[in-house]
């Protein structure tokens, strides 16, 4: 698989071909598989991701905790006024609702982890159902998202332990923006201004889950990182471009994370997880779960 997007892009725009070819035909040099069961075991995934989006969005899961649960519903079927538009309440809605299953112990796709799995599925299957995209697009932008966050690992980190939230509700969101823009009609060069544009945005993100379970704020994160790889996607479809590359930002996110206070890694040891009430509320819950 490519180490760079930068190599990525270049051999696309060399062959007249998107992101989603030359991640399908890397990943088939690499572990001797077929274009075609590549993308029969990417329609597998797709068809969980679905079904934790279905799962979730009836409302009535409930973490062990209580901390989580019918927050996508609720976002869902609030059409009272909603600030823009339905198509963008549908995606946060459906980022929620996958997180919710995570939260509730169900199936999910790790995309690029279960922390950040909400993302993706959420703006893929969100804009595909909003403008009629067919599945073989949203297979497509599943290997193009691929790609990206095979390059994300590569050169940094997709574990909140080791990088914060910004390895992993960040990478999403990078993966998600990429992937959504091509499948949108981008190029692969358009393409990877949107992964740039949204990962800068997620720059520092640390991760402080409650009590060390990743429910809150995890769950709440996959839609702010939705909405951050919507924004992207319009900038990058718009001709917008981000003057520091993919790869650079990428490597940015890596030695942030590298860099950052260990409270701040998945460790509950910062951020909102050590305010008196994070504090009181993972005391709280953790008796509840011992109890249960």
């Amino acid at each position: 698989m490519y180490k760079t997007l930068a190599d990525a892009v270049r051999d696309a725009e060399a062959r007249g071909v998107r992101l989603a070819d030359v991640a399908l035909d890397a990943e088939s040099r690499d572990q001797g598989r077929t274009v075609a069961d590549i993308r029969h075991a990417l329609g597998r995934a797709l068809a969980v991701m679905r079904g934790a989006i279905e799962r979730g969005l009836v409302g009535d899961l409930m973490s062990n905790s209580g901390l989580v649960g019918g927050d996508a519903h609720r976002i869902a079927g609030n059409t009272a006024a909603p600030v823009a538009g339905a198509p963008f309440r549908d995606v946060l809605g459906r980022a929620l609702a996958v997180q919710e299953v995570n939260a509730a112990m169900g199936v999910i796709v790790a995309a690029p982890t279960a922390g950040g799995a909400g993302v993706l599925p959420a703006v893929l299957t969100g804009l595909a159902d909003a403008r009629g995209i067919g599945d073989d697009a949203l297979i497509d932008a599943l290997a193009t998202a691929g790609l990206i966050g095979a390059v994300v690992a590569e050169r940094a980190s997709l574990s909140g332990a080791e990088g914060g939230c910004q390895a992993e509700t960040g990478a999403a969101a990078g993966m998600a923006a990429g992937a959504a823009t091509e499948m949108l009609g981008g190029t692969p060069t358009q393409a990877m201004h949107a992964v740039a544009l949204a990962q800068q945005g997620t720059l520092g993100l640390v991760c402080d889950p409650l009590g060390g379970l990743v429910e809150l704020p995890c769950v709440f994160r996959n839609a702010t990182g939705a909405a951050i790889a919507l924004a992207a996607i319009e900038m990058a479809l718009a001709g917008i471009t981000f003057a520091i590359p993919a790869d650079e930002v990428i490597d940015t996110m890596g030695d942030i994370g590298r860099e950052m206070d260990v409270r701040y890694r998945e460790t509950a040891g910062g951020g909102l997880a050590a305010t008196p009430t994070g504090r009181r509320l993972a005391r709280e819950r953790l008796v509840q779960i011992k109890r249960s």
